[in-house]
């Protein structure tokens, strides 16, 4: 008897999972997918050509003929309305901030796989308003691509022009990429991955101002190394006043390598990207043995400046990809980006010095907590400068090109004219608290 029961749970089990199988197999997405886009108004009309894969699209019905190939003749009812179920369900038009309407489908075409029309806006126009496949041609939907013309009515012929494409269920990694043709003769590409949610095409300044602050403050609260960073350089004060040097020179020092990276003057190597990330871990380690050592660090802020230039190219590796939405406004986009970054970093600030300070007042004394915090970062930042060390060995070392050496002697000279201002300012600042120090010392009397 129990024999049997465990023989029906078996075959019940066994069958659900047959089921189940067959019903994923039967709606599955494919792994990857690339859809590619072209954008461009023209007069009261929006163009916008796209090409995507019809393996993203298992449930159309196409006609067949002997061979089970396409019937081309009498493909195009499926073809637009494929498209307007993977496209139209999917992309939203704005001009301005209003959603412009459903377009017309001017034409659809079904392409081989081995079809390269879409390289360029008019091949691609070209071949989506031209003739179809000869009806003779051999071919299976499943090395296709569906290939769609859409108008969407304009207001305007200067119009600012933004899209949401949620192209996201079309495969398990979408990528999008967009070429946007303004009425002014600019273009500009994009690579969307998944669902980005509403992008702007030609972005006002204030959009991509405020685009980049929520950036900015974002990575800040995201990067775990920034984060322990700014940790080793509150401990040993825990009080805002004398943390505010030490925080402008790490933001004057972050915004210039930003800013130098974002106009492409950063070295554009493979090894490089590595070798910043293990210096950011290095800046990490020393800064903790630094609390460890010296109970009292004296200007701090000279070393942070120098670990600022390194941070400042960390922070230009997470804005390669969201500098495109920057539009035309790069530097603005740049600058308010280190706004976002210096909003997180006092936020941080407000919450690592209360946080300290009840820490050191009933938990542990001053010196000894400080020792063991920083300790404990030591050891997790150690841990990423060998990692990030063995990532690095993987490349080979880069040899001395002419190139190569202007570019090293250019990030010299900046290197000599900011470690002169420091000095200047240093030396500045050492005057004033001796004269300072002279002018508040009790008089001798006789």
């Amino acid at each position: 008897m129990l024999n049997e029961l465990m023989r029906r749970r078996s075959a019940l089990l066994l069958a659900t999972l047959i089921f189940l199988a067959s019903h994923a197999f039967a709606h599955n997405i494919p792994v990857g997918a690339m859809v590619q886009m072209f954008v461009k108004p023209q007069g009261h009309t929006l163009q916008v050509l796209v090409r995507v894969p019809l393996t993203t699209y298992t449930d159309a019905e196409y006609p067949r003929r002997a061979g089970d190939y396409v019937d081309l003749a009498r493909v195009d009812p499926s073809l637009r309305a494929a498209a307007a179920v993977v496209l139209l369900d999917t992309l939203t038009m704005y001009e301005e901030d209003r959603q412009l309407p459903k377009p017309r489908i001017v034409s659809a075409r079904m392409s081989l796989d081995s079809d390269n029309s879409f390289a360029s806006y008019e091949t691609a126009l070209t071949h989506v308003t031209g003739p179809p496949l000869p009806p003779e041609t051999n071919m299976f939907w499943e090395q296709g691509k569906l290939d769609v013309l859409f108008e969407f009515p304009l207001q305007t012929e200067q119009p600012y022009i933004s899209m949401h494409a949620a192209f996201d269920r079309l495969a398990q990694h979408e990528i999008t990429t967009v070429q946007y043709l303004q009425p002014n003769g600019v273009s500009r590409a994009f690579e969307l991955e998944g669902d980005p949610g509403l992008v702007r095409l030609d972005p006002n300044w204030y959009h991509a101002a405020g685009l980049f602050v929520v950036a900015g403050f974002h990575h800040i609260l995201e990067g775990t190394d920034h984060l322990l960073f700014l940790f080793c350089l509150v401990i040993p004060f825990r009080r805002i006043r004398p943390l505010i040097p030490i925080v402008t020179a790490f933001t004057v020092a972050h915004s210039i390598t930003l800013i130098a990276s974002g106009y492409g003057y950063a070295p554009d190597v493979l090894w490089f990207p590595p070798l910043i990330e293990m210096l950011i871990a290095m800046s990490i380690v020393y800064m903790g043995l630094e609390n460890i050592v010296v109970e009292q660090p004296t200007r701090r802020w000279i070393i942070t400046f120098f670990f600022g230039l390194v941070h400042g190219f960390g922070f230009s590796f997470v804005l390669r990809n969201t500098l495109q939405f920057a539009g035309s406004h790069v530097l603005t986009s740049l600058l308010f980006f280190n706004v976002g970054v210096e909003i997180g970093q006092l936020f941080v600030l407000l919450l690592f010095v209360p946080a300290l300070n009840l820490l050191f007042r009933y938990v542990v004394a001053q010196r000894l907590g400080t020792i063991i915090l920083s300790a404990l970062v030591v050891h997790q930042a150690w841990h990423w400068m060998e990692d990030r060390w063995n990532a690095l060995e993987q490349f080979r070392w880069p040899t001395i090109s002419k190139g190569g050496l202007v570019s090293a002697l250019g990030w010299l000279t900046v290197l000599v004219a900011a470690a002169s201002v420091i000095w200047v300012v240093s030396v500045a600042t050492q005057r004033r608290e001796q004269l300072r120090g002279g002018q508040t010392r009790p008089h001798c009397t006789h």
